[in-house]
């Protein structure tokens, strides 16, 4: 179904705005997309959206008809418009509104990849859609959310994810939740931290490896590192003592993917 929308005061352009905020998310099950690239990565893993909205311009682009085609319905509106929804200046040629989806963790099955994400407490959307998208390059198979993350669901993590929100499982729970089913199973638990000698790069992981990462400011808390089975550190050579969650993450993503690459060659 094709729809005109020309004004701001139409109430479908305040439900999609009105998706920026959290509460709304909550209370309506639904979140924001923006981007022809990230839309197209949706629909590639099999999501597509409940509303695509689009401005007159890019009707003719192929991959606009892709998403028009599988979309619940088509919202034809202005840049200007489309600028209200996405909070930019300058919008990419689409947006799109989606069910929120989360994979309950007894349902995650951890034999799925050989490397697993696991934030704890990462307040930044920037740092954990960073980390979602560093989840898809590195093969992993999704992100665990431990505490009071970030919403992976917010328009800023989403951006930042640059379609991995659609590639990645997405699990949130707590930490002894997260204790109790790691155990039931195999997989190693390896958590960045200062309070350690090992350096990442001397360390062996095994797969499956769950890389557990602590707060942006914080670290990780005493007792959740005594329950790892492995901490390890990376060598700070200036003045910074500690390098950003998102980054940490990436770098040690990296070095067990790297292993496992040499595994696999060797």
């Amino acid at each position: 179904m094709l729809r005109e929308i020309t004004g701001f005061s139409n109430p479908l352009v305040k439900d999609a705005r009105a998706l920026r905020d959290k509460k709304a998310r909550r209370e309506t099950g639904r979140f924001l997309a923006e981007g022809l690239r990230i839309l197209t990565e949706g629909l590639e893993a099999g999501f597509a959206p409940i509303q695509l909205w689009r401005t007159e311009a890019s009707a003719d682009h192929p991959l606009v008809k892709a998403l028009e085609r599988a979309a619940g319905e088509t919202l034809v509106t202005s840049p200007d418009i489309l600028g209200k929804l996405s909070g930019k200046d300058n919008p990419g040629q689409v947006l799109g509104v989606y069910a929120e989806f989360a994979t309950p963790l007894a349902e995650l099955d951890r034999s799925a990849a050989d490397i697993w994400l696991v934030a704890q407490a990462m307040r930044d959307p920037g740092n954990l859609g960073t980390t979602m998208r560093t989840g898809d390059a590195v093969g992993a198979g999704g992100v665990i959310l431990i505490d009071d993350c970030a919403d992976p669901f917010s328009v800023e993590a989403v951006r930042a994810s640059m379609g991995a929100i659609f590639t990645q499982k997405v699990v949130r729970t707590n930490w002894a939740e997260f204790i109790a089913w790691l155990r039931d199973g195999p997989g190693q638990l390896v958590g960045t931290s200062l309070n350690t000698d090992v350096d990442y790069q001397a360390a062996s992981y095994a797969a499956p490896t769950f890389v557990l990462t602590g707060n942006e400011s914080q670290g990780l808390p005493e007792s959740y590192e005594a329950d790892c089975d492995l901490l390890v550190k990376m060598p700070m050579r200036g003045k910074a003592d500690s390098l950003n969650a998102a980054v940490a993450t990436a770098v040690m993503a990296y070095e067990v993917l790297n292993q496992q690459r040499r595994v696999l060659v060797g």
